[in-house]
């Protein structure tokens, strides 16, 4: 197994004491540092006092369930979350993905599978992942890409991104004639033969236009119909 050449404390949230030493002992066999919560009020003052690198969490859990935990740590920033989830429900999945998380695997699970997806974030913001292209900034349009501070900005306004959002968009806009299909733009973020649906691709770009149509960029990303996707020209028509 791949150790993290960084040290990286991340929160493990589910009700279930089983799973937790689970993920814990196998986040810690790969060398990341690892805190657990058992419900989403005290992992929500974890991640206040912490402030982990990556949040793994159960979504269906009692009083206050996953989807409230995501909606609150996305209030106050950008930590990468992963969500686990016990119901095969295409609908969970991507109304997860659409509240800001990252990734989501599915219960039951295996561990080495919850740590591979882990290290495939952190490696996205991690100072040591290869850029998809050189340079300490992208720009088209009106859209400009921060590469070394993970920013994406409209007209000099920054727009708030997850970091697959942003590593989408940053994949796009390096290579901005190029149509991307759902299946490229998987192998590029996460390796070729990695299990995510061209439905969470897609759930992805959603964001990405809606958050950036608020800022008057209604034309970020083109679709082609059967192919996939490209960057728009970026000028706010």
């Amino acid at each position: 197994m791949i150790l993290c050449p960084m040290p990286r404390t991340i929160l493990v949230v589910d009700d279930d004491p089983h799973i937790r030493q689970l993920l814990v002992f196998a986040l810690d066999k790969a060398g990341l540092g690892a805190i657990e919560a058992g419900d989403g009020e005290e992992a929500l003052a974890l991640a206040a006092a912490q402030g982990p690198d990556l949040v793994v969490l159960d979504i269906n859990m009692p009083r206050m369930d996953g989807l409230e935990v995501c909606r609150r740590l996305r209030a106050a920033g950008q930590t990468p979350i992963l969500f686990l989830s016990s119901r095969d429900d295409e609908i969970d999945r991507v109304l997860g993905i659409e509240l800001g998380a990252d990734d989501y695997v599915v219960k039951p699970f295996s561990p080495r599978e919850v740590v591979a997806r882990v290290m495939a974030i952190l490696r996205r913001t991690s100072a040591h992942a290869p850029a998809v292209e050189e340079g300490r900034a992208l720009g088209h349009g009106r859209l400009r890409l921060d590469l070394e501070g993970w920013q994406a900005f409209w007209d000099g306004e920054e727009v708030a991104l997850t970091v697959t959002e942003f590593s989408i968009l940053r994949l796009l806009a390096s290579m901005p004639t190029r149509v991307f299909s759902r299946e490229a733009i998987i192998d590029r973020l996460h390796g070729p033969g990695f299990a995510v649906t061209d439905r969470t691709i897609d759930s992805h770009v959603r964001n990405l236009r809606a958050k950036f149509a608020r800022a008057g960029g209604g034309d970020l990303i083109e679709t082609r119909a059967g192919i996939g996707y490209r960057l728009g020209p970026c000028t706010g028509a």
